[in-house]
């Protein structure tokens, strides 16, 4: 009887909460963050160097624009071997090599006397390690830590190139705007370097490998065995989804989201800016004011992303950015003033708001191989941004404006916002999806 009235007594005693721990896989996101952010120093340089290599080396506009448009091209094509790496090799290894071969190729450009080299570094090597580090990486962690949250977790991850434009371009045009370059391609190189010691320390491969559940999972899942043959498997992945309609729809319109972002307000922005009279600095400012803003429009487009139908969220992201570049040549004036303002935040909140809904979407048709098929799709979206980089260039070149290729682009991002709505879904396993 005692030794029961003891037992009753105990199990009586009031117990203290448990404190609820943080899944790993945050911790992995905030990594995965730092590493894009670290990686997204060297997309905030392209469009402020153009002026300066011009006028050192007297360079045409073309000839610099080539050198974007193969950073931006590989940035895309990489991508999706950039994926098929991480299933055989791990994305700790893979990203880590990434982020030394970009540090490599802007500490190259310190040196270099003829455009070739600018090719080589500019546009081969970085190119090639900033695809590694594209937004595949960023659908493979989310693929990976979490079965909940996804679109949120895309939007983080996608904001991080936002926040590292917001970071370096105003310490880099400072610097080229007093005419050192050289300086602003060292720090770049730097902040690559700089966080190579976060991924190989920090970053894990697989919830598996910390014996944890992906974030809101049920069971446990297993860590997949390597997957051989890397190039192969991206291959057959792109041949596997051409023979399907949503893929051709949602090549077709990322590429004209990065022919509408990364190659044409990115590559272009300040030197139109400066054409009509306003100082580098100020136009560079203007461009991390839209880092800003793309942070908040990115984030909560996963939020939205996690509620409504992605075909529609993008119908409207690409209407609304099609009507704004229709009003910036309008906009463009020696000083900042308030309609350019207003240009500016309601430009930034679309950025790449469009990534949350595009991967959901190819998660929705794609499956298991929906992070190597974003990979394709991701391609797409820099081959937009390499042609119209280059073509903004030659344009300037030849009619010594822009106007062109601003109405330009907001005619495709009305094309885009169309064939999004065509965009066919298919059943999730929670029931049927409505159309």
């Amino acid at each position: 009887m005692t030794q029961t009235t003891e037992a009753t007594a105990v199990d009586r005693t009031p117990q203290k909460p448990r404190r609820t721990r943080i899944h790993r896989a945050w911790f992995v996101v905030a990594v995965a963050f730092v590493t894009i952010l670290g990686a997204a120093a060297f997309r905030s340089l392209p469009g402020l160097l153009i002026d300066p290599l011009h006028q050192e080396f007297g360079w045409s506009r073309s000839t610099i624009a080539a050198a974007v448009s193969i950073n931006l091209a590989l940035y895309g094509l990489t991508a999706p071997f950039a994926a098929a790496l991480m299933d055989r090799f791990g994305i700790r290894r893979v990203v880590a090599a990434a982020l030394t071969v970009i540090a490599i190729g802007s500490g190259l450009t310190v040196w270099m006397t003829a455009a070739w080299q600018l090719l080589l570094c500019w546009g081969l090597l970085v190119g090639l390690g900033t695809g590694s580090m594209a937004l595949a990486f960023a659908a493979t962690v989310t693929n990976r830590w979490f079965t909940e949250r996804r679109g949120l977790v895309t939007g983080i991850l996608t904001a991080a190139s936002a926040s590292g434009q917001l970071i370096f371009l105003p310490v880099l045009s400072l610097m080229v705007e007093a005419g050192h370059w050289r300086p602003a391609a060292v720090t770049v190189a730097l902040a690559a370097l700089a966080v190579v010691p976060f991924v190989w320390l920090l970053l894990r491969d697989h919830p598996a490998d910390v014996g944890l559940n992906p974030y809101g999972a049920k069971e446990f899942v297993p860590k997949p065995e390597p997957v051989p043959g890397a190039a192969r498997r991206a291959v057959t992945v792109l041949f596997k989804a051409a023979r399907t309609g949503p893929f051709w729809l949602l090549a077709g319109t990322f590429a004209i989201c990065g022919a509408s972002t990364n190659g044409l307000i990115q590559t272009h922005f300040v030197p139109a800016s400066h054409d009509h009279g306003m100082p580098i600095t100020a136009a560079a400012s203007l461009l991390a004011v839209i880092g800003v803003f793309d942070v908040v429009g990115t984030i909560a487009s996963g939020w939205f992303t996690d509620r409504y139908e992605p075909r529609r969220l993008l119908a409207v992201y690409y209407a609304l950015r099609g009507i704004s570049l229709l009003f910036l040549p309008m906009l463009l004036a020696p000083s900042v003033h308030p309609p350019m303002i207003f240009f500016i935040v309601f430009y930034g909140l679309d950025w790449v708001a469009t990534v949350p809904p595009t991967v959901a979407l190819c998660r929705e048709q794609y499956g298991d191989d929906s992070a190597i098929v974003f990979g394709w799709v991701l391609a797409s979206h820099q081959v937009g941004a390499a042609l119209v980089a280059f073509i903004g260039g030659v344009v300037r070149d030849v009619s010594g404006s822009y106007d062109m290729v601003w109405y330009a682009s907001g005619a495709l991002c009305a094309a885009a916002a169309l064939m999004a709505l065509v965009i066919r879904r298919q059943p999730t396993a929670d029931g049927p999806v409505a159309a």
